[in-house]
């Protein structure tokens, strides 16, 4: 059954944030609360939970998992930057923005675009998901948390809890996130390319 953490939105409680982390070491998946909605994360490089976490999904490879980073030079270990894409990311950052970039060697290939070799990747402005990134010291992969057939993000703990409670490891329940999805930018050709339309402001970016 998955485990429960209940943090203060604010200022989570670090005891358990380190208890889901070492479930994550362990292979589990959690479902955790972003300044979008709630996804599903878990180990980079743990091959097999990186296939459940697509299988819970329903997406298959060609489905664009994100990295999320800690921060903007964090994000620059996993993906090709150059210095005008890096001056777009640094105003994006933090915030509700996915930027399909290319992949650096620290990505697995099993995870990126099979054929593009491009990867998501964004930094996420939400304390609690900000909070346990630093407590885990690297990026998680993750993807939204929508159910097989749905359309919409979960956005309510209890019930993420009781859907999935034999499939992932714990929920970490910081309130109602918004259900306003990302902002996708494709950032790998001549220029930028909208690829969804979000919550997060095209303005900011000049776009």
């Amino acid at each position: 059954m998955a485990q429960y953490f209940e943090v203060h939105p604010d200022n989570p409680q670090p005891r358990l944030l380190k208890q889901a982390i070492t479930l994550l070491d362990k292979g589990g998946i959690l479902a955790v609360p972003t300044d979008s909605s709630y996804a599903l994360v878990c180990h980079l490089d743990d091959k097999a939970t990186a296939d459940k976490l697509r299988s819970i999904r329903g997406i298959d490879d060609k489905h664009h998992l994100t990295l999320l980073c800690r921060d903007l030079s964090e994000l620059a270990h996993y993906a090709r930057v150059d210095n005008t894409q890096y001056r777009l990311l640094k105003a994006a950052t933090p915030g509700a923005y996915t930027f399909i970039l290319e992949a650096s060697k620290e990505v697995p290939r099993r995870v990126s675009h099979p054929s593009r070799k491009t990867i998501g990747l964004r930094v996420p402005e939400h304390g609690v998901l900000q909070a346990l990134l630093g407590l885990y010291g690297s990026a998680l992969l993750g993807t939204t948390l929508i159910a097989k057939g749905e359309t919409e993000p979960l956005n309510d703990a209890h019930d993420i809890r009781e859907r999935y409670e034999h499939q992932i490891a714990a929920v970490i329940d910081a309130g109602a996130c918004t259900l306003e999805p990302t902002t996708v930018i494709d950032l790998t050709g001549d220029e930028p390319q909208v690829v969804r339309r979000g919550g997060a402001s095209l303005a900011r970016l000049g776009l």
